[in-house]
């Protein structure tokens, strides 16, 4: 689920409230639970001059799942921040709606990092990123987790 005032179970800051990305693009939150963060993004308004879908748009989809699943894992009171991105864009997409899994591939203590598959419509692999997030804050706390997970 998002919504201009939470990107799944998360809270947007009230001031940043019309300055979110994932709103531009039309990122939707289908799912979120720890170990899975599922999420769609529609080809449409998010092309590159040649009429395919942006690489930039999948590096935004796939660090908003990350990023999400990061926080999910790290806890209330903890925060959680994008290092590292790697895409591999394995072929492209000119129309339809893209879907992006997002499973972890470790989770510590100071950092996390997860594999984000991004497929078409008809279930075919396009693209897969991997996300490296830096977790901080308040120790012992990282791993609870106060939201129920959603499926919509």
């Amino acid at each position: 689920m998002s919504t201009a005032s939470r990107l799944g179970p998360v809270p947007v800051v009230p001031a940043y409230q019309h300055e979110q990305l994932v709103a531009k693009l039309g990122i939707e939150i289908l799912r979120y639970e720890p170990g899975l963060v599922i999420g769609t993004m529609p080809v449409r308004g998010n092309r590159q001059p040649v009429g395919i879908l942006h690489g930039g748009a999948n590096a935004v989809l796939s660090e908003t799942l990350g990023s999400l699943a990061a926080l999910l894992y790290a806890g209330p009171g903890q925060t959680a921040v994008g290092l590292d991105l790697s895409c591999t864009h394995h072929r492209w997409v000119s129309a339809g709606t893209v879907t992006g899994v997002c499973r972890p591939l470790h989770e510590g203590r100071t950092s996390a990092s997860y594999e984000i598959v991004i497929s078409d419509s008809s279930g075919r692999r396009t693209c897969t990123t991997r996300l490296t997030c830096a977790i901080g804050g308040t120790p012992g706390r990282r791993r609870s987790f106060d939201f129920p997970p959603v499926e919509i």
